[in-house]
């Protein structure tokens, strides 16, 4: 499940994410990309994930769809985790992407929101 965070920041999107993650939940975060990158934004992301059991085939093949088509469009990423296969879903992330990515563990959360807003 992803449950979107209102931050007043204009080109962030912030979710605390936990469960399992289906298509739907993908599809919620898809035009909130759309709407940051019409006003010639980069897109940061600020995921905090709590008791987090991963994907669903849909939703991991969703995720992979719309990462595919907005990867050049994303600039900075925070990973807020628990779990030591969280950090390295990160470190992954980074291979794939020119975007600057950090993992940061769940005690250090506000740590990782002052560096995604700067």
């Amino acid at each position: 499940m992803i449950q979107i965070i209102n931050t007043g920041k204009d080109n962030l999107i912030s979710a605390k994410i936990s469960g399992k993650i289906l298509k739907n939940d993908v599809e919620k975060i898809h035009p909130l990309i759309h709407n940051i990158i019409k006003k010639g934004n980069k897109v940061d992301f600020y995921f905090e994930m709590e008791d987090l059991e991963g994907y669903t085939l849909k939703g991991f093949w969703e995720d992979i769809k719309v990462d595919s088509a907005h990867i050049s469009d994303y600039r900075k990423m925070a990973f807020v985790g628990e779990k030591k296969w969280q950090e390295w879903s990160a470190k992954a992330t980074d291979f794939f992407t020119s975007s600057e990515v950090k993992y940061f563990d769940l005690e250090d959360k506000e740590l990782a929101k002052t560096w995604i807003t700067s």
